[in-house]
């Protein structure tokens, strides 16, 4: 069963307390999403206070958001790994994820696996007992009829994206498109997984599958830490 949605203090509480987590000299991993905002901001804070940390954005938006908080940034290739990653979700069934929301989902997934430990941020609303969202795909625009045959065969039904404010699809970071998915409830999120991994033309899908070592659930009396 679903949960009711979380205000915006509840995403604060979640953004923030994983932050604190966040110790000298760390590699950080950059989310994406408005709970995830809240953890750089907090972040931005600790390092006008002192911290030493560097940060590995995982999108434009949060690259944009740890500039303006003043918070160094590397890419993956300049650091010897990631200590500690902090990201939202789409909805969290137990320990699985959907993300994808923010079309960020293939450098948020690259950052998010190679992280010794992910902090994932939410609010109350995206937690169910099973993920049922459409699973966000993101595609090469020219292998995109063939994609969306394969997808119907495994069962889903694909959409493309569209844009808000521009006509055409929505484009990503990375200069593809992305296909939301309808598969219905997940039963076995990790095979759905492999399947999507395995059709040739997708870039990367919102499937985050045994990735998260601690769930933040923003309240609006505190936070709930939940461990997979």
């Amino acid at each position: 069963m679903k949960t009711s949605g979380g205000s915006a203090a509840a995403k604060r509480r979640a953004g923030e307390s994983t932050a604190d987590a966040v110790e000298d000299g760390q590699v950080v991993g950059l989310g994406t999403g408005s709970t995830a905002a809240h953890a750089i901001r907090a972040i931005g804070d600790a390092v006008a206070d002192g911290l030493d940390v560097r940060g590995v954005p995982t999108s434009f938006q949060s690259r944009q958001l740890a500039i303006e908080a003043e918070i160094p940034l590397v890419e993956l290739d300049e650091v010897d790994g990631v200590d500690l990653a902090i990201d939202g979700a789409d909805q969290v069934a137990g320990g699985q994820l959907i993300k994808g929301g923010g079309a960020a989902h293939a450098r948020e997934k690259i950052v998010d696996a190679a992280a010794d430990r992910l902090l994932v941020v939410v609010d109350p609303g995206k937690l169910a007992d099973r993920l049922d969202r459409s699973v966000p795909v993101e595609v090469l625009p020219a292998a995109r009829p063939v994609v969306e045959d394969r997808l119907a065969t495994l069962g889903g039904e694909p959409t493309l994206r569209s844009a808000e404010r521009k006509d055409g699809p929505v484009v990503t970071d990375n200069g593809n498109v992305v296909l939301d998915c309808e598969f219905g409830a997940i039963d076995a999120p990790a095979d759905l997984a492999a399947e999507l991994s395995s059709v040739p033309g997708v870039v990367e899908h919102g499937l985050f599958v045994n990735l998260a070592d601690e769930i933040h659930v923003g309240r609006e009396d505190g936070v709930d830490v939940r461990t997979p």
